[in-house]
């Protein structure tokens, strides 16, 4: 009789934004089966409680390094009557019959160790460390000061950002998924480049993040006491997501750029907000308001990037909590400089909302 009433709501409302409220029943709907390897970070947690909204996903698997397995809402008890699943250490065999696809939310330099082991095993893979996204192994091993262990796959990983690689990402089995201040960066920078019309000389780009960026130590961090009334810059042009933003923007540009990257840290949790300052010839007079309809033309197929009217300028609250990156454009009053500013979630668009985007592509969902 159950199964008879399900049958008859979908007869008559098929169009599926209406039958959500049968999507926990694996009889009508196929389940796609994903796992979390490494939950216990920030990136872990966003993923948990965005993929619990999921209407097509279940969650099957999830793992970290723990004395013994313990109930997720143990790990964060905001999740306590939302899942029960039991979390452990890693067991490949465990893993692979549980699971379709999975997303690695390790330690940059961790995923290389797992990676190959899934893809072997042709399951689906999102891994939101840095172990894949640079397409030179030798910059990965100079940036992260270890030898690159899966050389192999590296070829193979698609740079998960939608809004450029759409049409790869939804045939891929294997995502790179881009780094936080890189996501903003290409973003603001991306419809200048692929315009011919625009010299782009200088880009420096003034980056400003929450702590939640850094990653999470442990429960009590003296990294985040350590900001509280402060406001600092660190890896001043030195940062591991140069390499990375200088690599897609020379994609897109079809020739070298270089960047300047100073980031900065924040005393909040979440948030990443940059100003990025380009210095261009252009061969016509350029205006604000030319430049605003360059970028909504750029981003009209994107639900997720919203484009500033003229004069208005994104702040942190407009993303926060949110997988959009909002941007606003300004052209200097000697027509020489343009000012694009974008902000982020980091935690979301930049790394877990970005994935699970990544992963609705990939196998077919509505982005």
């Amino acid at each position: 009789l159950e199964r008879s009433g399900i049958f008859f709501a979908l007869s008559r409302f098929p169009d599926e934004k209406n039958i959500d409220f049968i999507a926990d029943y694996d009889i009508l709907i196929t389940m796609l089966r994903v796992g979390i390897i490494g939950i216990r970070g920030y990136t872990g947690e966003e993923l948990i409680s965005i993929l619990l909204k999921h209407p097509r996903v279940k969650i099957n698997y999830l793992s970290a390094r723990l004395e013994k397995p313990v109930p997720v809402f143990r790990i964060f008890p905001r999740f306590k009557n939302k899942i029960g699943l039991l979390c452990q250490n890693f067991d490949l065999a465990r893993a692979l019959k549980s699971c379709d696809l999975f997303f690695l939310a390790l330690p940059h330099t961790a995923s290389m160790a797992v990676t190959p082991l899934l893809l072997k095993a042709n399951k689906k893979v999102i891994d939101l460390s840095a172990d894949y996204r640079l397409k030179d192994y030798k910059i990965y091993e100079a940036r992260y000061k270890v030898k690159h262990t899966d050389i192999n796959n590296i070829k193979q990983a698609i740079y998960g950002l939608p809004e450029l690689n759409k049409a790869k990402i939804r045939k891929a089995r294997f995502i790179a998924n881009p780094g936080c201040f890189p996501t903003a960066a290409i973003l603001a920078i991306a419809p200048l480049l692929r315009n011919k019309s625009y010299s782009l000389k200088d880009i420096i780009i003034d980056a400003k993040s929450g702590y939640s960026g850094a990653g999470r130590k442990s429960a009590f961090d003296p990294f985040m006491l350590e900001l509280k009334d402060d406001f600092k810059a660190y890896k001043v042009d030195a940062h591991q997501h140069v390499p990375e933003i200088a690599q897609e923007l020379s994609k897109l540009a079809k020739r070298k750029i270089k960047v300047t990257f100073v980031p900065h840290l924040l005393p909040i949790e979440r948030g990443i907000l940059e100003t990025i300052y380009i210095r261009s010839s252009h061969k016509s007079q350029v205006t604000s308001h030319n430049l605003i309809g360059l970028y909504k033309k750029f981003y009209k197929n994107c639900p997720f990037v919203k484009i500033k009217k003229e004069g208005e300028f994104p702040r942190l609250k407009d993303a926060r909590f949110t997988n959009f990156c909002d941007i606003g454009v300004k052209v200097s009053e000697d027509k020489k400089l343009i000012i694009v500013i974008a902000a982020i979630d980091n935690l979301i668009k930049g790394a877990s909302g970005q994935a699970v985007q990544n992963m609705n592509l990939m196998c077919g969902f509505k982005e």
